[in-house]
């Protein structure tokens, strides 16, 4: 199976050919803002950069410099000011150890303001535009894939229609030799067990058991009960009883396929097959860390609905929900809810999913893309200091 991607130097496959542009610290976010608007480039809001400790510091630079070496990524310029604590050596050290594409850094101090920043900016973005229209779409192997599996906003068409439908396209997918990666944590919670099984060996599978002990031990051990937060008042109003509950419909969107690895929030994913990455159930955060991870691609089922989006990489909104899929139309690329009308199969509709996946990866943009949403969280524990 085939689809038409950008074939990048250091391997990597992408299906879009961004040129990005990101500032290097919260503080030169409007500079960053003014150099995007004046271009074709992609903006990729980055929240933080300074006054972090040295942990969270570690994690913000490992989600931008995945973010940045995904293969739907082209080039970028980072606009720094010039006295923030991620710099630029941080950022060309940690880039360069994930892709050989170009990267750009001006500093607002060092230019001389915003007027001469801008100008530079523009410049360097006009180079990177001119580089990226050279890229040609090639036949790629579905090999090449990696399909990050999410949802928010959850009801229970969610447990068995959507995620059922998302659980055969990756079974699929990770039959022609592709990827797909579960992660959500917290919504494994419950599951532990079942997932144990499901590892490609014993090792795995304990790996696995023990990530969603951990995290659920993490909140204890901080005074925090996650039952009492998770389902959310939404989950609640729409039918989702208990966190076990809404874990038992979550893990559907894995399919049956045994899991291959564990990743860790963000973590550049180099294994072929179904995967696990161990990050929050916090809905724009963990799309962020698959993309960071190498997802080019989303799958995000919602039964309320919800519009968010990536600058990086296209987000699939699925639901199981028929009126959500009428009602909120421009926020719903994939309507699974024959499934419950009987008019169509879990089976068929998988096999419809996958065809759709393969048309975004070939160009067609998702509504996030088309209402231009890109949303930006990164999860952390002790900002700020």
């Amino acid at each position: 199976m085939k689809f038409n991607g950008y074939k990048r130097s250091d391997g990597h496959v992408g299906i879009r050919n961004h040129v990005i542009v990101m500032p290097g610290v919260i503080c030169a976010a409007g500079v960053a803002q003014k150099i995007a608007n004046k271009t074709d480039a992609v903006y990729l809001y980055n929240p933080n950069g300074c006054a972090q400790n040295s942990s969270d510091s570690a994690i913000t630079m490992e989600i931008l410099s995945g973010l940045i070496a995904n293969g739907n990524v082209y080039g970028v310029l980072i606009v720094g000011l010039g006295c923030e604590m991620l710099r630029k050596d941080n950022y060309i050290e940690a880039i360069k150890k994930k892709t050989d594409k170009p990267v750009h850094y001006i500093s607002i101090q060092q230019e001389g303001g915003i007027k001469k920043t801008v100008g530079k900016g523009l410049e360097i973005v006009n180079e990177l535009m001119e580089g990226a229209s050279r890229c040609e779409r090639e036949e790629c192997d579905l090999s090449e894939l990696i399909l990050g599996l999410e949802c928010g906003g959850s009801d229970p068409t969610s447990g068995f229609s959507s995620n059922a439908v998302l659980g055969v396209t990756s079974d699929r997918i990770v039959d022609l030799g592709g990827t797909t990666v579960l992660c959500e944590t917290p919504e494994a919670i419950g599951t532990e067990n079942i997932l144990k099984r499901r590892g490609c060996t014993p090792e795995i599978g304990q790996q696995l058991y023990d990530t969603v002990i951990k995290y659920d031990q993490m909140c204890k051990n901080n005074g925090e009960d996650i039952r009492k937060s998770n389902p959310s008042p939404g989950n609640k109003a729409s039918g989702i009883t208990t966190l076990e509950e809404k874990s038992l419909g979550c893990i559907h969107k894995s399919g049956t396929k045994p899991f291959m690895g564990v990743y860790q929030y963000g973590q550049m994913i180099d294994k072929k097959g179904l995967v696990f990455m161990d990050g929050t159930a916090y809905d724009v955060a963990s799309v962020v860390s698959l993309v960071a991870g190498g997802a080019q691609i989303v799958a995000f089922t919602t039964g309320m609905g919800t519009p968010v989006g990536n600058a990086i990489a296209p987000v699939v909104k699925i639901t199981g929900n028929k009126d959500t899929a009428s009602r909120l139309a421009d926020m719903i690329d994939f309507d699974t809810s024959k499934s419950i009308s009987g008019e169509k199969s879990v089976e068929e509709l998988g096999s419809e999913l996958f065809d759709h996946i393969i048309d975004v990866c070939n160009g067609e943009e998702v509504v996030a893309e088309v209402n231009g949403f890109s949303d930006m969280a990164i999860n952390q524990f002790y900002s700020y200091s």
